[in-house]
C-alpha cells in the first residue's frame, strides 16, 4: 500500500528538498504540496516530476495561517485521501525582520559568533501583524493553523491498526525566553518567531500524550542554520555576499550550519525512516552535516525548565490554546475541551 505524506511549505527551501529526498527513496509514496501559492506549487511539482516521472504528486491549496483555508484544505484531504502516514508541518513565516546592525558585527566577530547564527538571540527581532481572522500572523501560521490541521485530520491519523507521524519544523531560535503561556500569541513581545517555535515544541510533546495510544506520534526537528528565502530576507544581498565566506569557514568548526535546505532537511528525512514508537518524545532532532560534509540527525533533550512546563497539566493542547480554538466558533465549529 502506498503511503501517503502531505508536506505544508513544500514548493521551496526545506519543504521542496524534504519532498526530493523523500521521492529519491521512496517514488511509490503519494505526495502531497500543500502550498499558499499555488502557481509556485505547480512549479514545484513538475520540478519533481522532471526527476521523478512515475511519482504521483498532488497539490492541495493550504495558507496555514488562515483558519477558513484550513478548515476546506483538510475537508479537501478527507475527500481524497482514507489515510495519511506522515504530515510534515513545514510552513513558516518571519515576517519584517529586524537586525540589529551594530550588535551583529559585535558578535560576528566574538567568541559568540556560532551561538549568534544559530539562535539570533540579541540580534534579530519582528514586526507582527494582526492576521484576517484577528489572530497574530506569525502565531497563526507557525503554530496554530498547524494545529487546527492535525485536529481536522485526526481520523486519518488516528486509524486502528495503524501508525502515523506528525512532524514539526522548529528552530534553533524556539527559546523559553521568549515565550510565555500568559501571551501565547506574543502580542506582547517582539521575538514572535521564537515564541511561536518553542510553542510548537511544547505542543508536540501534547499530542503524544494525548495520540500515542492511537497511534500517532509527532516530533519536532531543527533544520540548523539553513540558507533559504526566510534567511536571505533578513540582511541585504550584499551583506550575505560579504558574510559567506565567514559562514562556510566557520561551517569547518561546527555542525549546526547545515546551510543547504538538502542538508537543513535531514532530519526531517531521517525521521522518515524511523519506528515512530522508538522515538522519544522529549527530545528535539537536529539536521547536523560535519566539516567534511556528512548529514547526520542527533537527538538534543529539551531543557529542564521545558520538561517542568511539559509536565504541568497548562501544556495539554486544549490548555495552551482554547482562547483561540473558541474563536473559529465564527466558522460554525463548536470546540468545547472535550472535542480539542
Amino acid at each position: 500500500m502506498r503511503k501517503v505524506v502531505l508536506v505544508t511549505g513544500a514548493n521551496s527551501g526545506i519543504g521542496l528538498a524534504l519532498c526530493e529526498r523523500l521521492l529519491a527513496h521512496d517514488g511509490q509514496i503519494q505526495l502531497c504540496l500543500a502550498c499558499r501559492n499555488m502557481q509556485r506549487a505547480e512549479a514545484a511539482r513538475l520540478a519533481l516530476l522532471a526527476s521523478h516521472p512515475e511519482s504521483q504528486v498532488a497539490l492541495l491549496q493550504l495558507d496555514v495561517g488562515s483558519v477558513r483555508s484550513v478548515f476546506q484544505a483538510a475537508k479537501e484531504v478527507k475527500l481524497r485521501y482514507n489515510r495519511l502516514d506522515y504530515i510534515y508541518l513545514n510552513a513558516g513565516i518571519m515576517p519584517n525582520p529586524q537586525l540589529d546592525i551594530k550588535a551583529f558585527f559585535k558578535g560576528l566577530f566574538s567568541s559568540n559568533v556560532i551561538n549568534m547564527f544559530a539562535t539570533a538571540e540579541g540580534i534579530l527581532t519582528q514586526k507582527d501583524n494582526i492576521n484576517s481572522d484577528g489572530m497574530q500572523e506569525v502565531f497563526a501560521t507557525n503554530l496554530f493553523g498547524h494545529y487546527l490541521l492535525v485536529r481536522e485530520l485526526e481520523p486519518l491519523l488516528c486509524q486502528p491498526d495503524s501508525i502515523s507521524q506528525v512532524i514539526w519544523t522548529s528552530s534553533s531560535n524556539a527559546r523559553r525566553s521568549a515565550f510565555s503561556l500568559e501571551d501565547i500569541q506574543h502580542q506582547q513581545g517582539t521575538e514572535p518567531y521564537s515564541s511561536s517555535k518553542y510553542a510548537s515544541d511544547l505542543v508536540s510533546v501534547a499530542l503524544n500524550r494525548r495520540h500515542n495510544h492511537q497511534g500517532l506520534y509527532s516530533s519536532v526537528i531543527c533544520p540548523g542554520l539553513v540558507m533559504t528565502n526566510m534567511t536571505y530576507g533578513i540582511l541585504p544581498s550584499f551583506f550575505w555576499s560579504l558574510i559567506m565566506p565567514i559562514m562556510w569557514l566557520i561551517r569547518i568548526f561546527t555542525n549546526t550550519f547545515t546551510l543547504t535546505p538538502y542538508n537543513g532537511a535531514e532530519a526531517l528525512f531521517w525521521l522518515s525512516l524511523q519506528k515512530p514508537e522508538s522515538l522519544d518524545p522529549l527530545a528535539k532532532y537536529h539536521s547536523l552535516t560535519s566539516g567534511l560534509g556528512k548529514n547526520y540527525t542527533q537527538p538534543h533533550k529539551v531543557s529542564e525548565e521545558t520538561q517542568y512546563l511539559i509536565s504541568s497539566s497548562l501544556t495539554q493542547p486544549q490548555h495552551i490554546l482554547l482562547p483561540e480554538m473558541a474563536a473559529v466558533r465564527q466558522w460554525g465549529v463548536v470546540c468545547t475541551p472535550q472535542t480539542i
